[in-house]
């Protein structure tokens, strides 16, 4: 069974970068994808705390609203390229806050007080 060619007076869609083939080219899919994990991220952190009852905080609440914003808005949600990888949506430390959110929606326990690792004791 024979595909038929695509329509050459067809235009492409707006918004999407094409290479001189009329595909998209591999670093629009990353970007893309990046940007799709990290809005899901966001909404499975505030889907989980909504159906655990957890009451996240006023500061949590728009910490995940923000960021989503400007992950859809940018396709990132920092404007520093010292504070994230390239071509990554949120930074090291929006990253670290997630996952406490996470975990706190899922009622776990962080495994060491903040700023503290295991206690370490002295043997003679």
């Amino acid at each position: 069974m024979k595909r038929k060619p695509p329509d050459k007076t067809e235009s492409p869609k707006k918004g999407l970068a094409r290479n001189g083939f009329g595909r998209k080219s591999a670093v629009t899919d990353r970007r893309e994808a990046v940007k799709r994990a990290a809005i899901n991220a966001l909404k499975r952190a505030k889907r989980t705390a909504d159906k655990a009852g957890v009451e996240l905080s006023d500061w949590e609440d728009d910490f995940l609203g923000s960021v989503q914003e400007r992950v859809q808005t940018y396709g990132r949600a920092f404007g520093d390229p010292e504070k994230g990888g390239q071509g990554e949506a949120l930074s090291l430390m929006q990253v670290v806050k997630l996952r406490e959110i996470t975990a706190k929606a899922k009622g776990e326990k962080r495994a060491f007080p903040k700023g503290r690792g295991p206690k370490k004791t002295l043997q003679e």
